[in-house]
């Protein structure tokens, strides 16, 4: 009888373990996506703002050229 309740307790703890292990690992892979998602918006963001920038640096240009041209 002590055998069987040993190996039960055995059984408990190893079930216990591997509960925790398998939650620490999904939880480890949900921070990772969260990161990855925030990092793929951030850059998104970043490189939205570069190309307005960019066609207003553009436009900006083209209209003061015509303006100057037409001034001349």
């Amino acid at each position: 009888m002590e055998g069987a309740a040993a190996a039960a307790v055995v059984v408990v703890v190893v079930a216990v373990v591997l509960v925790v292990v398998v939650v620490v690992v999904v939880v480890v892979v949900v921070v990772v996506v969260v990161v990855v998602v925030v990092v793929v918006v951030v850059v998104v963001v970043v490189v939205v703002v570069v190309v307005v920038v960019e066609v207003v640096v553009i436009v900006v240009v083209v209209v003061v050229v015509i303006v100057v041209v037409v001034v001349k």
